[in-house]
């Protein structure tokens, strides 16, 4: 059985926090929730995570703000950022990819975090670098 993936979800709304871990669990995902950006760092540094779902409109430090900090942290962790695109105004994000928090369905979030978890980052597993080939190329001539 293939390891569960590790969803990091950061919402100060509670109950919005509770619903979205609730279809992220049911469908297969392991849920880390975080209630303050605060509390997602301390989660995100002692914790791997494969992917970031985080809210933009939140106190003390918004969704862009975390994003940018995390990606300073680990910058190869696909992050998402869902909030209303026009309170985001000309804010400049370093998220993978920006939802719209009240127009996007629940199919289609899944279907964001299924393509951006799945994501590889870095070469497979047995898979041959090229600096090693070009080495040899070298020796050769």
């Amino acid at each position: 059985m293939r390891p569960k993936k590790v969803i990091l979800c950061v919402d100060d709304n509670e109950q919005d926090l509770s619903v979205l871990s609730f279809m992220l669990v049911t469908n297969g995902y392991r849920v880390m929730p975080a209630v303050t950006g605060d509390e997602a760092l301390g989660i995100f540094v002692k914790t791997p995570v494969d992917l970031v779902l985080a809210d933009f409109a939140m106190p003390q430090m918004n969704g862009a703000q975390l994003v940018r900090r995390l990606k300073q942290i680990a910058a190869h962790v696909p992050m998402i950022l869902l909030g209303d695109p026009q309170s985001m105004g000309g804010d400049i994000h370093a998220a993978d990819a920006l939802l719209a928090k009240k127009n996007c369905s629940p199919l289609e979030l899944l279907e964001k975090i299924k393509i951006m978890s799945a994501r590889k980052r870095g070469p497979r597993k047995g898979a041959h670098r090229v600096a090693p080939v070009v080495e040899e190329l070298a020796a050769v001539s």
